[in-house]
């Protein structure tokens, strides 16, 4: 009996255990929690995938995650900074369980400033795994449009553009020779053509009294003295550099290290200026005009046709010879050098070489015709190229009731000016920043490099020359965009010589650089609308209006 129990008992122990073995279920295994990812990212409602432009000054980020985030790893792994300051402090909320994230600037952003926004891997989920997305945004704040500096009336305000900008060619110019410096790094170079611009706003500074006329005249001594005696010459022209210490020619390329007719024209433009101003029956200024005159009639105009031909060429080089081959068509810059070689009473061209090489016949390439935004061209390519085309030669040259066979100058200038204008209003390449106050294309330093912008080469840099130097075209254009640069931009682009020499709201790029060639224009042209100054020096000349005379041009003056 008492085994049969034992049996029994077994038995049941046996069963139970077996029926708790087969009601038992496999361990519950977790899954790992899903890495946080960035889902959606905006910057004032708006989508940010790129660069964005004229934000204002406490923009919202707002951020969109995988999942809910760990609010404690937030505020370290959030950065917003320009690059060079401590990261701005934000104000950090959450919405939709955490899963959504909005920052804010607790203070105002600094106007026109690039910001970089992003966030660390520090940041985790609310479950403690890692964030895995890549987040690098950038965007560029508003114009601050506060006024830099206190207002003043127009007039004096050219004035002060004039007063400023001037230093560059007095404070700055070389201590041994007098000329300008080709920019503010050149050290000993000095530039032919930039020292004629120079020389144009040296008299335009004794006669605003920045200087006195006994200054003037020294430097002017000084000048010509080192034009005279040190200064390297081929068959009387001038190369683009000289070392101001010494005179010798600075190559420009490895070819372009002799004579540059262009550069010499613009130089002998000044000189005829300055001598048509020291006008007195004083020895020393007397001196001075014969020497400029012996200058000029020293330049071998006719001998840059090379072999007689009905054109003249912009180089020759002693070891180089005519290498170089750059004839000199139109149109472009270049006017003033067919002017003054048809002028000159000793090596002049005849009429058939500005004809035939010039304006080649009147052919297209030469004439023009066509309308841009509305604006027809009378000469040149295609929406007129950059503006020193209509600067350079002008300075000396007054365009206003100036005609030949070819075209009306006083409308070529200033449509031209329009044309440049009109491109920035319209501004088919949306490049940031360009309105009626922000316009003007000509050749100018732009990050790393330099080149000749215009509307058909518009690489969103704006030159201050541009636009002021159209003064005289396009004064009412020309002013308002002065008075933004000045009291505007000023923080940013008006230093110790006047205006920087160009900058790029886009790139949020700005120049540190200062070019006789650009710096020049904007003293004489201001001056040429203010009174008219140069224009009626130059063209005083007899020379010159024996000159133009003999090339067809009908003006009031000649």
């Amino acid at each position: 009996m008492k085994n049969c129990i034992a049996i029994l008992v077994i038995s049941v122990v046996i069963l139970s255990f077996h029926s708790c073995k087969k009601k038992s279920s496999p361990p519950t295994i977790v899954p790992p929690a899903s890495k946080l990812m960035l889902s959606t990212i905006q910057l004032n409602s708006n989508g940010w995938g790129t660069t964005l432009y004229g934000i204002n000054r406490q923009p919202v980020i707002r951020m969109r995650f995988s999942g809910p985030v760990k609010q404690s790893t937030v505020a370290t792994a959030l950065k917003l900074s320009d690059g060079t300051n401590p990261a701005v402090a934000l104000s950090i909320s959450y919405e939709s369980k955490d899963s959504v994230v909005v920052a804010q600037p607790v203070a105002a952003l600094a106007g026109l400033t690039q910001y970089f926004f992003t966030i660390d891997p520090s940041l985790q989920s609310a479950a403690g795994t890692d964030f895995v997305s890549s987040v690098d945004q950038r965007f560029i704040t508003q114009i601050d449009s506060s006024r830099k500096f206190p207002a003043i009336t127009d007039d004096e305000l050219l004035t002060k553009v004039q007063q400023q900008t001037f230093k560059y060619f007095w404070d700055f110019a070389h201590p041994v020779s007098g000329l300008a410096r080709e920019r503010n790094t050149s050290g000993d170079v000095v530039t032919s053509g930039g020292s004629g611009f120079g020389v144009m706003a040296l008299v335009a500074g004794v006669n605003r009294n920045f200087i006195t006329r006994a200054q003037g005249l020294a430097r002017m001594q000084t000048i010509i003295a080192f034009l005279k005696t040190n200064a390297q010459k081929f068959h009387g022209a001038f190369p683009h550099w000289l070392n101001g210490a010494s005179g010798t020619a600075v190559a420009f390329s490895t070819k372009d290290n002799g004579a540059d007719l262009v550069e010499t024209s613009f130089l002998m433009m000044g000189l005829l200026t300055a001598r048509q101003y020291f006008n007195t029956a004083d020895a020393a200024e007397v001196n001075l005009r014969n020497d400029i005159t012996a200058l000029y009639n020293g330049v071998e105009w006719s001998w840059f046709r090379k072999n007689n031909e009905q054109v003249l060429y912009w180089h020759w080089s002693s070891n180089y010879n005519w290498e170089m081959n750059l004839p000199i068509r139109g149109w472009n810059e270049c006017l003033i050098t067919y002017v003054l070689a048809a002028s000159s009473p000793t090596y002049g061209i005849p009429k058939s070489v500005y004809t035939g090489g010039w304006a080649a016949n009147g052919t297209n390439g030469f004439v023009n015709g066509s309308s841009y935004y509305n604006i027809q061209l009378p000469l040149g390519i295609s929406h007129g190229g950059p503006l020193f085309f209509s600067h350079y030669s002008f300075l000396g040259i007054n365009p206003n009731g100036l005609s030949d066979a070819y075209a009306n100058y006083e409308v070529q200038t200033r449509n031209h000016s329009r044309i440049n204008y009109q491109h920035s209003v319209v501004n088919p390449n949306n490049h940031y920043g360009y309105s009626d106050s922000v316009w003007g294309l000509t050749a100018s330093d732009i990050p790393g490099g330099y080149t000749a912008s215009s509307p058909t080469n518009d690489v969103s840099v704006i030159a201050p020359t541009a636009a002021l130097s159209s003064m005289p075209f396009t004064p009412t254009e020309s002013m308002k965009a002065l008075k933004f640069f000045y009291y505007v931009l000023g923080d940013k682009l008006w230093k110790e010589y006047g205006f920087v020499d160009a900058f790029s709201l886009k790139q949020l790029w700005f120049a540190n650089s200062f070019l006789a060639i650009d710096q020049g224009p904007i003293i004489v042209m201001i001056e040429n609308h203010r009174s008219g100054l140069l224009w009626n020096l130059f063209t005083s000349c007899p020379e010159v209006k024996a000159g133009m005379l003999s090339l067809g041009f009908t003006a009031p003056y000649l």
